[in-house]
């Protein structure tokens, strides 16, 4: 597999996870999970646009 495709589904695995943890912060009122969520989000989007980035390269 390509580098750009392994990260494209990696940064969409952290966004999933990000997501999840996100909307559990919420539902159980803690913060602090609600803001990794919120950064593990942020990171698989960076590592999506990286891995795209990557494919405009390759070729």
């Amino acid at each position: 597999m390509k580098p750009s495709t392994n990260d494209q589904i990696k940064g969409t695995v952290h966004e999933a996870k990000g997501t999840v943890k996100e909307k559990l912060g919420r539902v159980m009122h803690k913060p602090g999970l609600e803001a990794e969520g919120q950064d593990e989000k942020l990171t698989g989007k960076v590592q999506q646009k990286l891995g795209q980035i990557k494919k405009v390269f390759e070729k």
